[in-house]
């Protein structure tokens, strides 16, 4: 259930029983001051200023016409017209018993498509397309878990010229005897020297692009070599999926090269459309609805005066695809900021031209830099790129290095699985939990640290609480009890427990990870003070109230549990 959405349907009735026109909303929000009830209605304040009445007046009104019989202990009218109110603590137990109402959404489905990740097989992915991969990867778990039919869209970049050049390459490596695995092991250095090779001999340069040209016409001989180095690059990305836990697979890479036949079609629309002309030898299309300042209008290219296409024309026919082939609802796009203009023009000629209907959302979700300590982006002290693979081999091995040290009796073997655990997740939470439009400093002291907003702090707290059921001889997955919510620190964290779908809710809204990490979190310090105030297996408490209070404690772990999984960070029952 969300909780709510349950409360602002039942003042919205309320309001319209007390004659105030459906229009208005009940301004429902959670109470931010202790003392001023568990949720708040503010809507009768707008309400009694347009209809020129007193805004107390209204809201007694409301509060008159409200039923919360079983639900509210409490109800009151503070201020100019707030209202106020507190929630029945056997209404919240009676809720959070119901494991239907509790961790189950029943949203109407959407066909939701989600562009994210999308590293380019030229090169090994990098620090770079660490936050695309792993926003776009919670979003769609979120997604799904909510209801929608998530369609995974990891669009790679494995078309354009440098690929010529990089077939010559690998043609002459397996002319040489070497197996197309081994010769591009290290992809940059692959590239490197295929670039090298390139600028310094001629003849291998035309070859190269001349294969360009053969690979764009359909030649057996070259697409079957662009093929094995396509298999090979995206073996490289699954690999570094695999060891992110992210949900990416095979299955959902459908690259630039998937849109080829359909770029001279899309052209051939715009201009069919009267959007592209022609301009020095180019189709342009010119977006007066993004005009600079001077009423300029922006130009986008389609089509380049040599034929070829551009980034914009594969997103156009992209575009084509997704609402007609695939029949989304809603396409997402995790793309960094730099970006942002590209996007606008994409989405504002695909509007025009028709590809994309007025009910489709097009979404641009935007996110920050990964920044270094010294405040510029992430790189090696040689001022190279970090790869990925490198960042998350380290993970684990500082992430190791902590685990020995908080518990010194663990074995090596399960000391090896916590830590890759404890290492990826603290990686993956770090930038899940910074706002993310904003850029963030990487550091791992921090990320590491088992206090505050980090990762390995909601994975310790899940494991304190398979430790107290461990201590008291039970199994959580089994246990069972009926709640009694007595102290207010049950009750609050009860409360909190309940709120995870409303979490979601705006997580879904918004594309924005970080509110759900911020929700784990105060749940996870809810229940540290819950742990401390009333104590679960101290002698001289009741047996009824200590299986009260684990029951209380189950219900936490398996919210941190599902949040965390919600993130792709793992869970372990001991570290």
């Amino acid at each position: 259930m969300n909780i709510r959405s349950f409360l602002a349907n039942r003042v919205r009735n309320a309001m319209s029983d007390a004659g105030i026109p459906n229009d208005y909303s009940p301004a429902l929000a959670i109470a931010k001051k202790a003392g001023f009830g568990d949720y708040q209605a503010n809507g009768a304040m707008a309400a009694a200023k347009a209809m020129k009445t007193n805004p107390r007046e209204l809201a007694q009104s409301i509060v008159n016409n409200l039923d919360l019989s079983g639900v509210a202990q409490k109800v009151e009218i503070a201020g100019p017209g707030f209202i106020n109110i507190h929630l029945a603590p056997e209404w919240l137990a009676q809720q959070l018993s119901s494991k239907e109402n509790y961790l189950n959404t029943e949203d109407e489905e959407q066909i939701v498509i989600i562009d994210y990740s999308s590293p380019n097989l030229a090169k090994e992915m990098h620090v770079g397309h660490l936050r695309s991969t792993i926003i776009g990867d919670a979003i769609a778990r979120i997604l799904a878990f909510r209801g929608d039919k998530v369609i995974r869209q990891n669009h790679v970049g494995d078309w354009g010229t440098q690929f010529g050049m990089l077939i010559a390459e690998l043609e002459q490596h397996l002319g040489a005897g070497a197996q197309a695995e081994l010769a591009l092991k290290d992809l940059e250095g692959f590239y490197q020297q295929a670039k090298a090779h390139f600028d310094e001999d001629p003849a291998f340069a035309d070859k190269a692009r001349n294969y360009v040209v053969e690979l764009q016409s359909g030649n057996k001989k070259i697409l079957a070599l662009w093929e094995k180095f396509r298999e090979v690059s995206l073996s490289h990305s699954e690999d570094i999926y695999r060891k992110l836990n992210v949900t990416l697979s095979t299955e959902d890479v459908y690259g630039e090269s998937a849109y080829n036949d359909d770029l001279a079609p899309t052209v051939q629309s715009l201009k069919e459309k009267e959007l592209a002309i022609e301009d020095d030898g180019a189709q342009v299309v010119f977006l007066q609805e993004l005009a600079d300042k001077k009423g300029n209008p922006s130009p986008v290219i389609v089509q380049k005066k040599d034929g070829g296409y551009l980034y914009a024309t594969t997103d156009l026919a992209a575009l084509r695809y997704r609402t007609e082939k695939l029949e989304a609802n809603r396409i997402l796009y995790f793309i960094d900021a730099r970006q942002s203009l590209h996007m606008q023009q994409v989405f504002t000629v695909a509007r025009k031209a028709g590809f994309v209907s007025d009910w489709v959302s097009l979404e641009h979700h935007p996110f920050g830099t990964m920044m270094g300590p010294d405040g510029k982006p992430f790189k090696t002290r040689s001022g190279t790129t970090v790869k990925l693979a490198d960042l998350l081999e380290e993970a684990n091995e500082r992430a190791l290095a902590v685990v020995k040290e908080k518990n010194a009796d663990l074995p090596d073997e399960e000391a090896l699985i916590v830590a890759r655990k404890v290492g990826i997740g603290a990686v993956k939470y770090a930038d899940l939990s910074k706002t993310r439009t904003n850029d963030y400093i990487f550091n791992w002291d921090a990320m590491l640290s088992f206090e505050g907003n980090t990762g390995p702090y909601l994975q310790y707290a899940y494991t304190r609480i398979f430790s107290i059921f461990r201590k008291a001889g039970l199994e959580i997955e089994r246990f069972d009890a009926a709640l009694e919510l007595n102290e207010p620190q049950e009750q609050a964290l009860a409360l909190r427990a309940l709120q995870f779908n409303e979490a979601l809710e705006q997580v879904s809204a918004e594309a924005m990870p970080h509110v759900l990490c911020t929700y784990l979190y105060d749940l996870a310090s809810l229940f540290m003070t819950f742990y401390e105030a009333c104590p679960i297996l101290k002698e001289g408490i009741s047996e009824d109230v200590r299986n009260s209070r684990l029951y209380l404690s189950k219900t936490v772990a398996d919210t941190l549990s599902q949040g965390l999984e919600l993130l792709g960070i793992e869970t372990m029952e001991r570290m």
